[in-house]
């Protein structure tokens, strides 16, 4: 059988996402709970994160940071 080619990016892990965002795991699992930070996918019992959401919710920090200094 052949392999199938997917265009789906890889999802980040809670490590990966800690090590991009230069935090602790420790924040990022704090965001999880809290509902704060990027947004959270759950595949089964681990914690997930599309990079376009983590890209989106840097934006969106970022404007708001702008907004309350401009």
């Amino acid at each position: 059988m052949d392999a199938k080619t997917t265009t789906r990016r890889t999802l980040m892990t809670p490590e990966d996402l800690a090590a991009y965002l230069g935090v602790t795991l420790h924040c990022v699992y704090g965001w999880s709970s809290r509902g704060g930070g990027p947004r959270v996918l759950r595949v089964g019992s681990r914690l997930r994160y599309r990079p376009d959401d983590v890209e989106a919710w840097l934006d969106s920090v970022a404007d708001d940071d702008a907004r309350r200094a401009g």
